[in-house]
C-alpha cells in the first residue's frame, strides 16, 4: 500500500487530493511544523531531505520506492493509474497539460516564495514586496487570462494539472494578493467543491489554504 508522509499546511495536501481522485488504497503519516514553521527532523528518517510530500510505494520486485518532488510523485501516479488524470488525446490539451503541471513549481512558486520571504524583513520589507508584487501578478494575469476561456487548466476536462496549480493558487488568495480575478477564484470554489477533495481534507487535517 502506498503511504504519504504528509505535513500540515503543505504541498503534500496535493498528493492526498490526487489520491483520493484516483480511488488508491493509502495510508497517511501525519507530521507537524515546528514553531518555525520548518519540517521536523523525523522526515529525514524517511529521506535525507526531509521535507514533504514523499511516498513510499514498492516496485513490481516488491522493493521499497521512496518518491519526493510533487510533480514527479503525480506523474508516478499517473503512470500507475494507466493515465488517469493524464493529459487527453487533443494535442493543445496535451502541450497545456504539460506546461501547467510544470508552471506551479517552476514559475508561480519561486515567485511566491520571494514574495513570501521579504514581506518578512524589518525595515526594507515594504519597498522589497512592491518590487517583486507586480512580478507575482504577470503570473496572475497570465492565470486569469488562460482561466477565462475554459474550466480547467488543460482543457475542457479536470487532469493532475489543476490539482499541481492549486497550492500556489490557494496561498495567493488566502494572502488576499488574488484580487478581483473571478475565473480565478471561479476554479478555485470549483476545486473546493470536488468531493476527493473534501475527502483529502479529512485524511490530512486542518489545511488553512482551503479557503
Amino acid at each position: 500500500m502506498l503511504t504519504v508522509h504528509h505535513l500540515n499546511n503543505s504541498r503534500s495536501q496535493r498528493i492526498l487530493w490526487m489520491l483520493e481522485e484516483l480511488t488508491f488504497d493509502y495510508k497517511v503519516e501525519l507530521y507537524q511544523r515546528r514553531p518555525d514553521m520548518f519540517a521536523p527532523d523525523e522526515l529525514k528518517r524517511v529521506h535525507p531531505l526531509g521535507k514533504s510530500p514523499i511516498v513510499e510505494d514498492a516496485n513490481s520486485d516488491g522493493e521499497r520506492v521512496v518518491l519526493v518532488e510533487t510533480g514527479a510523485i503525480c506523474e508516478y501516479l499517473i503512470d500507475k493509474a494507466a493515465g488517469r488524470l493524464g493529459p487527453s488525446a487533443v494535442m493543445g490539451n496535451q502541450l497545456r497539460y504539460r506546461q501547467f503541471l510544470h508552471y506551479a513549481e517552476g514559475s508561480v512558486m519561486p515567485v511566491l516564495f520571494a514574495l513570501l520571504v521579504v514581506s518578512q524583513v524589518p525595515l526594507l520589507g515594504g519597498l522589497a514586496v512592491r518590487r517583486v508584487r507586480p512580478l507575482l501578478d504577470i503570473h496572475l494575469d497570465h492565470i486569469e487570462h488562460e482561466l477565462s476561456s475554459r474550466d480547467w487548466f488543460a482543457g475542457d476536462e479536470f487532469t493532475a494539472a489543476d490539482i499541481m496549480m492549486s497550492f500556489p493558487l490557494e496561498a495567493v488568495k488566502t494572502r488576499g494578493w488574488l484580487g478581483a480575478r473571478r475565473s480565478t477564484i471561479t476554479w478555485l470554489n470549483r476545486i473546493h467543491a470536488r468531493p476527493a477533495y473534501v475527502r483529502a481534507l479529512e485524511k490530512g487535517g486542518p489545511y488553512v489554504f482551503a479557503r
